[in-house]
């Protein structure tokens, strides 16, 4: 059987689908942005963005852009009732003050004990832009992180150590890929899902840690 790749779209669709009603949520950027697109009508979510505003929404329709209503990637976004801006000062006290319950973030790297690498990746021709990722890596209650299971090259992204330098220490809760849905908790990483067409087998010969089978 052919193995089926998820799209980045695809797996927007499920992380969507898993944060919690009521949640309050930040969307670094990125890749994680694309969650906004997706997220359930029957769910009060409220969407932060570290510039400053709080409960944003999709995407605007063409014709309804506001270029003063933007995110923390320079994307355009809507407000939606009862949402509201404020000063740079206080959304870092959001982020710093464990009021967030889910954070979302791409990756370069993340190992085996939930160390993330996210700003950089030690060449010296790269432009580093950590942002506020740091303070959300240890800010938020948990870490989703959202990327391609490998590199273009193929090389795991997924390891036992980081080799790239360190966003934040034993900060990741869940990684979703192309591939798969793992948690990481005690020192393992529980793979509890998979695409169609893709053994274990074939999942591991492409991750450096080892991963443990928690599927249902």
């Amino acid at each position: 059987m052919t193995i089926q790749k998820r799209s980045r779209e695809e797996i927007a669709v499920i992380i969507a689908k898993d944060i919690p009603d009521g949640s309050y949520v930040n969307l670094g950027i990125g890749l994680p942005t694309n969650v906004a697109k997706h997220l359930p009508k029957d769910k009060e979510i409220f969407l932060h963005s570290e510039n400053g505003v709080l409960a944003f929404g999709p995407p605007p329709a063409p014709g309804e852009e506001d270029p003063d209503l933007v995110n923390a990637g320079k994307e355009l976004v809507t407000l939606l009732p009862g949402g509201c801006f404020m000063h740079h000062g206080d959304s870092f006290d959001i982020m710093r003050g464990g009021h967030l319950d889910i954070c979302v973030l791409g990756a370069f790297q993340v190992a085996l004990n939930g160390d993330l690498a996210n700003w950089h990746t030690g060449r010296e021709d790269d432009i580093p832009a950590v942002g506020g990722a740091m303070d959300l890596a240890v800010g938020a209650k948990r870490i989703f992180v959202y990327m391609e299971h490998t590199t273009k090259k193929g090389e795991a992204k997924i390891v036992n150590q980081l080799s790239y330098p360190i966003t934040g220490e034993q900060c990741v809760d869940r990684i979703y890929t192309d591939l798969c849905i793992i948690d990481l908790k005690g020192g393992q990483a529980h793979v509890i899902e998979m695409v169609e067409g893709l053994t274990f087998d074939e999942l591991q010969a492409v991750t450096e840690c080892p991963l443990v089978d928690a599927r249902i």
